[in-house]
């Protein structure tokens, strides 16, 4: 039900205003009036993306309490490519929406060129646990985005990812969620494909809730 209504309130509210930060403010007054989902909360990006003249997009990213999303770029040669250069993403400020009245959330912009990728996911990647019982966590996602070929798009960003989970020896154990976007790195390719984006979604376990 509060999934429902995020994303009902979301597509409602942006279709009113483009500001990212706006939109998670009409998720946060919806969730706090709902008499059904008492005190329950969410966390959540909002993004809009506007194409750029010179390629790519320009991204505007608010967050309310999520993981950062990741930034990946083709690694200069100085940098000892091949490979990928990783940036986490993650605005400053950003509170759970729905626990609070009056809760802030935070934004900032990035431009996605030709080339590059964006991996959105929900914490039960990171917090999977590797054969040593550790969890994945964030050194261990960038260690893996950063060893992605130059070439990886969105669906086989998702793929290699998926994999991972695969790979590891009791897989995810809580709901994992992953939408990745890429922009082609040739203008033939953006002409032909434009941005490219996947998504995919696991549950957790069954006998176990989260």
């Amino acid at each position: 039900s509060i999934t429902s209504l995020a994303r009902y309130t979301l597509r409602a509210a942006a279709q009113h205003t483009d500001d990212p930060i706006a939109v998670l403010e009409a998720l946060n007054s919806a969730l706090l009036a709902d008499v059904w989902a008492g005190s329950r909360f969410c966390t959540a990006f909002f993004a809009t993306l506007t194409a750029d003249a010179a390629g790519g997009f320009t991204v505007e990213l608010a967050t309310g309490g999520h993981p950062p999303a990741y930034h990946l770029s083709p690694a200069p040669p100085a940098a000892g490519g091949p490979g990928m250069q990783v940036e986490a993403v993650h605005p400053k400020g950003g509170m759970l929406i729905g626990a609070f009245p009056g809760a802030r959330f935070a934004s900032t912009t990035l431009h996605l060129a030709p080339g590059q990728a964006l991996l959105l996911y929900t914490d039960g990647l990171t917090e999977a646990h590797t054969s040593t019982g550790t969890m994945l966590g964030d050194e261990g996602l960038t260690a893996f985005l950063t060893a992605r070929p130059t070439s990886c798009g969105a669906a086989q960003l998702v793929h290699d990812t998926v994999g991972l989970l695969d790979a590891l020896p009791q897989g995810a154990g809580d709901d994992v969620a992953l939408l990745a976007l890429a922009v082609p790195a040739s203008e033939q390719a953006a002409a032909a494909t434009g941005a490219g984006s996947t998504a995919h979604t696991t549950a957790a376990p069954a006998g176990e809730e989260h």
